[in-house]
C-alpha cells in the first residue's frame, strides 16, 4: 500500500468517527437550545465560546496544528449557533427581493415557521446558502407565461446546491400607484422583467413605457418613494398593502392561469426512498459524439423514467456548447436510479442529480 492510499484510508476512518461524534454533539446542542428557549437566554454567549476555545485548544499538543484546531472549533460553534437559530426561530430562508416579493410570499407559504432573509439578487441568495448564512433559498425557476428563469437555472447547473422541492405559486399581477392616481395619467410602469413580459399585452394596449427593476416588490417600493402620479408598478396585492399603494386594476397578466414555480435549494440532498408521486431533476452535458443526446434520452426512458421536461441552455464559458435540464417522473434515490445514472456516465461529460421530491405542490 503506497503512502497516499494509506493516508486516505486513515482520513476515511477518522471522518467516519467524526460524523458519529458530530451527530452526538448536535443532539446535545438541541438540549442546550431547548433550555435557552425555556429560560429566555440568547443563542450567542461570547464569554462561553472564548473560554471553550481556550480550554479545548490546550488539548492539542502540536503547536503547528493548534491554530487550525482553533479555526475548527470556531466553525463548529458557528454551525451550532445556526442549528440553535433554526430550532428557536425556524429555518433561515433566503430569497431575492424585499418584503412583499413573490419569492417572499412563496417562502412564507412553504415554511410556516421561518425567518425570511432578503437579498438583492438571485446570486446573493444562492451564495448565502453555500456559505451557511441561510438554511435554504427559495428562487423562481419558471413561469407559465414568460418561461424559464435562466440565471437561476445556470446556478443550479454550475453550483453545489440541491433541490429539495418545487412548489407552484399562482401569480396575480396588479397595476398599482400612489393613492389618487388615475390610469389615464400614467406614463411609465416598472417591474421585474418576468412580470413585464407576463403583462405585455396590457402595457402595450395602454401605451405605457416600461422599465425593468430587480423584482416586483422593489418596483412598488420605488413608486411609493417617488410619489408621482405618472408612475405605476406591477406587483402583488400584498405588496400594495405593504407600501401603501392603491391597486388601479387587478389581474392584468395575459393569462388567467399564471403560475411561477419556485425551487427550494439546500446544501445537502434529501434522501427519501418512497417511489410515489416523485419527480427528479437531472442536469448534464453530453459528449461531442454523434447520437450522444439521443443515447442519454433513451437510457432515461429504458429505466422507466418518464421525462416531463427536456431543455437546453447555453454554457457561459464555452461558445455554442449546451447543457440539458431534465425533469422526470420517478424517484432517482433508489437502486434503479443509481443504475440509470451509472449508465448515463457512458455518454455524459458532466452529470448532476439535483434531487427527487414530491410534486406537484400547489401553494394557496
Amino acid at each position: 500500500m503506497d503512502k497516499l492510499t494509506q493516508a486516505r484510508e486513515i482520513i476515511s476512518s477518522v471522518d467516519k468517527e467524526i460524523a458519529a461524534l458530530f451527530e452526538k454533539r448536535m443532539n446535545a446542542v438541541r438540549l442546550v437550545s431547548e433550555y435557552k428557549i425555556e429560560h429566555g437566554l440568547p443563542i450567542y454567549d461570547g464569554a462561553r465560546e472564548t473560554a471553550l476555545i481556550e480550554k479545548n485548544s490546550a488539548l492539542i499538543e502540536n503547536d503547528e496544528l493548534r491554530p487550525y484546531y482553533v479555526d475548527f472549533l470556531r466553525n463548529t460553534m458557528r454551525v451550532s449557533r445556526s442549528f440553535q437559530g433554526k430550532l428557536s426561530e425556524g429555518m433561515r430562508v433566503a430569497f431575492s427581493g424585499v418584503e412583499g416579493a413573490f419569492a417572499s410570499i412563496a417562502a412564507g407559504k412553504i415554511f410556516t415557521k421561518c425567518v425570511r432573509v432578503p437579498f438583492p439578487d438571485f446570486k446573493s441568495a444562492y451564495n448565502a446558502v453555500i456559505e451557511g448564512d441561510c438554511d435554504c433559498a427559495v428562487l423562481p425557476i419558471e413561469n407559465s407565461t414568460a418561461g424559464e428563469v435562466g440565471q437561476v437555472m445556470d446556478m443550479m447547473f454550475s453550483g453545489p446546491l440541491f433541490v429539495s422541492g418545487i412548489y407552484d405559486l399562482s401569480v396575480i399581477h396588479n397595476l398599482m400607484a400612489v393613492p389618487g392616481t388615475n390610469i389615464a395619467d400614467i406614463k411609465e410602469v416598472i417591474s421585474h422583467p418576468q412580470a413585464l413580459a407576463q403583462c405585455a399585452h396590457y402595457i402595450r394596449d395602454h401605451g405605457f413605457s416600461q422599465k425593468e427593476f430587480e423584482n416586483t416588490a422593489r418596483a412598488a417600493k420605488f413608486v411609493a418613494e417617488q410619489n408621482s402620479p405618472h408612475l405605476a408598478a406591477i406587483a402583488s396585492d400584498e405588496t400594495a398593502k405593504l407600501y401603501g399603494l392603491e391597486i388601479l386594476e387587478k389581474g392584468i397578466n395575459e393569462r388567467n392561469v399564471n403560475t411561477t414555480r419556485f425551487a427550494v435549494l439546500t446544501r445537502s440532498i434529501t434522501h427519501d426512498n418512497t417511489p410515489s408521486d416523485k419527480h427528479s431533476i437531472l442536469m448534464f452535458t453530453v459528449r461531442n459524439e454523434a447520437g450522444s443526446l439521443a443515447k442519454a434520452v433513451s437510457i432515461i426512458g429504458e429505466y422507466g423514467y418518464n421525462m416531463r421536461c427536456l431543455r437546453s441552455r447555453p454554457m457561459k464559458e464555452l461558445l455554442w456548447q449546451y447543457y440539458f435540464y431534465v425533469e422526470a417522473e420517478g424517484n432517482l434515490d433508489c437502486e434503479t436510479g443509481e443504475k440509470m445514472l451509472s449508465e448515463l456516465q457512458t455518454c455524459c461529460d458532466r452529470l448532476r442529480m439535483l434531487g427527487s421530491f414530491r410534486y406537484p405542490a400547489q401553494l394557496n
